[in-house]
């Protein structure tokens, strides 16, 4: 039978994880309330822009823009990663960084240049391991990744991607699809595709045909750039949304085994307690029919 101090120190240590698992599900949950708010709000600006380069991509057909060009061999890939600074969140990091090192893979059997950039030390540190150093690595993007810092990484893509020294920029994270589906993908951002605006698009919404007040070109030259930058912004908020999805998730999921467990150790320890209480009578009526 088991000790009963021993249950006793043991149920009192699960209810103290639980005091933790709890308190992080209750904030993973108010970051997520947070972070879903901020990419709810950029996923229409996200989608109307796209759709609006693409629109004016389609109808002026005699333009053509650097960030449009698709290069007729791809011999430099830029491969960005984008992960969690902490654990605890199940298999976020797990299905991103699976999809990135098959890409990687895919990349290597095609004898294919590739760099690679990494946010978050969970993928910093799984790429150590596989002995690969990264040119580039972030860790300041948390649930709440601003603009002005993801800009900053924009317009070195742009820059790299007309200079040639990409031919392709690629990332890899968790897309966010609604609050129960997330999955992990890896999106080609450039060269710009009007082909994404076109999946984006509502069904049965069509294109818009417009006149054009300064020229094309003009438009064009403002509005793609543009439409990268929030592209790349928009896969910052998805994966910061999905990352406080899983750790609720997670968290939630502790905490419930926690009480389980609790429940075990409880009548674990009624039953040791009952077994040790009927044992100590056995021996005092023994004891007084001994002195009989």
């Amino acid at each position: 039978m088991a000790n009963t101090r021993m249950l006793v120190n043991r149920r009192k240590a699960v209810r103290n994880i639980r005091k933790i698992t709890r308190t992080m599900e209750l904030i993973a949950t108010a970051r997520f309330k947070k972070a879903l708010d901020r990419a709810t709000e950029a996923e229409a600006y996200t989608r109307k822009i796209t759709e609006l380069a693409a629109d004016l991509s389609a109808s002026a057909t005699n333009l053509s823009h650097p960030l449009l060009q698709k290069r007729d061999e791809v011999r430099n890939t830029l491969l960005l990663v984008i992960g969690s600074n902490r654990g605890l969140c199940g298999g976020y990091n797990a299905g991103i960084l699976r999809e990135a090192n098959q890409r990687l893979q895919q990349l290597r059997s095609e004898s294919a240049n590739f760099s690679l950039e990494l946010s978050g030390k969970r993928p910093i540190t799984f790429f150590r391991y596989q002995g690969m150093k990264p040119e580039r690595t972030y860790t300041q993007f948390e649930d709440k990744p601003r603009f002005d810092e993801v800009e900053e990484i924009a317009n070195r893509y742009i820059d790299g991607f007309i200079g040639g020294k990409y031919d392709r920029v690629e990332v890899a994270y968790m897309k966010f699809l609604n609050a129960a589906r997330q999955t992990p993908v890896v999106e080609t951002l450039l060269p710009l595709s009007p082909s994404a605006a076109q999946r984006e698009r509502p069904q049965g919404e069509r294109a818009v045909e417009y006149e054009f007040l300064p020229s094309a070109a003009d438009i064009l030259q403002e509005l793609l750039p543009v439409s990268f930058k929030v592209r790349l912004f928009k896969c910052f908020l998805d994966a910061a949304v999905s990352e406080q999805i899983a750790r609720r998730v997670t968290m939630k999921q502790a905490t419930e085994n926690a009480d389980e467990m609790i429940k075990t150790l409880t009548r674990q320890y009624n039953r040791a307690r009952q077994a040790q209480i009927t044992k100590e009578i056995a021996e005092v009526i023994g004891g007084a029919a001994a002195l009989e």
